[in-house]
């Protein structure tokens, strides 16, 4: 495994984010707990959840399993830089989601209580909210983090200029603010280079992609489907976006033969050399998907590979950072 500094800070994380969200819904707990020691032995130290994950509204499944694997000892909690989040639906109140300081503080008790720790080392707001002063935000983060109860504060689908709201307000505070983004990011989706990419890297905010092989959809879909191994990449948003760009997967399909890579490892490999990419999340539902995952680190991309990779999967306008990827 490799190590990086989450953004501008002195905190190092694994260079690949366990992402939990399959816990509880397709991963037994058992599983769960297997995966998570696997992982912790192959050197990832930095899990990612949320306090909706479990998608039963105000359960935090995701979460308390999680706890109950800290809980068994060894050490597990202080080995894991642990990162949930905040803004979702946790109950039919009209307060019981959003970024409101009463919900941020409410959540972040809530949450505590399900992972069984007393700390949470990055609380990401999993939206932004257009109805909350930034003021309100920070001073609920700044009490949280006065506290003991959150070390370092990140965000997730944020554009560029809510990074630069954000950071702005913070500063005005003398406020850390922001350390990281979590933003959807792959050879498939790549609007985050425009704007959000750029404004991370200025201001010193580590990214943290999600859904870096696009549910599936760049781990060898074609081949897992011909051999009815299919899976997430044959489920909805992902086997929509086969449906359109299928041609473009045929093609990347043979190009990781040529390689003679699996298709998961080269996109996965694409997403840790981007600029302003502190760790790719990957969300295993098996040990063996959690041990194939390091292979990225074995793969190269000259830059011929990366050519061939922009032709099949373009760009948004002329590539690279706004405005120059639209203007003159």
């Amino acid at each position: 495994m490799e190590y990086t500094n989450l953004g501008r800070t002195g905190l190092r994380v694994s260079r690949l984010c366990l992402g939990t969200m399959n816990f509880g819904p397709k991963t037994t707990e058992p599983d769960s707990f297997q995966i998570m020691d696997k992982a912790l032995e192959l050197g990832f130290n930095f899990y990612d959840t949320a306090n909706v994950y479990g998608w039963k509204t105000g359960e935090g499944i995701t979460e308390k399993i999680i706890g109950n694997w800290f809980a068994q000892g060894d050490g597990r909690r202080d080995k894991v830089v642990l990162a949930t989040k905040v803004y979702g639906k946790m109950g039919d109140g009209p307060n019981d989601q959003g970024l409101s300081a009463r919900h941020i503080i409410q959540a972040c008790e809530a949450s505590l209580r399900r992972l069984q720790t007393d700390r949470i080392d990055l609380y990401q707001m999993h939206h932004i909210s257009r109805t909350t002063p930034w003021e309100e935000i920070w001073q609920a983060m700044e009490t949280l983090v006065a506290q003991g109860k959150v070390v370092y504060v990140g965000s997730s689908n944020f554009a560029g200029w809510h990074l630069v709201q954000a950071q702005e307000a913070a500063a005005r505070r003398n406020f850390l603010g922001l350390v990281s983004e979590q933003p959807i990011f792959n050879l498939l989706t790549r609007h985050v280079e425009l704007e959000v990419l750029p404004a991370a890297e200025r201001y010193g905010i580590g990214v943290i992609p999600w859904s870096p092989l696009h549910g599936g959809l760049l781990g060898g879909a074609l081949r897992k489907i011909a051999e009815g191994k299919a899976g997430r990449s044959a489920e909805g948003r992902s086997n929509d976006a086969l449906a359109q760009h299928r041609p473009a997967i045929e093609a990347y399909e043979k190009l990781c033969a040529d390689l003679g890579h699996d298709p998961a490892d080269v996109a996965l490999a694409w997403v840790l050399s981007r600029p302003a990419v502190t760790a790719p999340i990957v969300g295993p539902r098996t040990i063996e998907q959690v041990e194939a995952s390091l292979r990225a680190f074995d793969v190269t991309l000259d830059q011929e590979t990366l050519t061939k990779l922009d032709e099949l999967f373009p760009p948004i306008g002329k590539g690279g950072p706004g405005p120059e990827a639209w203007a003159w």
